[in-house]
């Protein structure tokens, strides 16, 4: 089972990674290049972020809270 942690980094991961493959089509579009395999891995790539993000949902209602460490003399933003 992947940790919180985990999933958190893989969730942005991916959501660099569906932008750079917008940002791509968008181009491919532009020169007048068909996208829908493009556009069909795209969907695929968005409804696994989709799971990731549930998943993390999951993970973050099953562990415990965190503490809030203070620092004495800390500043107060």
């Amino acid at each position: 089972m992947p940790t919180l942690e985990y999933v958190r980094s893989e969730i942005d991961r991916m959501r660099a990674q569906i932008g750079r493959q917008r940002k791509e089509i968008i181009q491919l579009q532009r020169a007048g290049i068909r996208t829908a395999s493009a556009e069909a891995l795209l969907a695929r790539m968005q409804a696994k972020l989709d799971h990731l993000v549930v998943q993390r949902d999951e993970m973050k209602k099953v562990e415990p809270p965190e503490k809030k460490t203070r620092v004495l003399g800390g500043r107060k933003w």
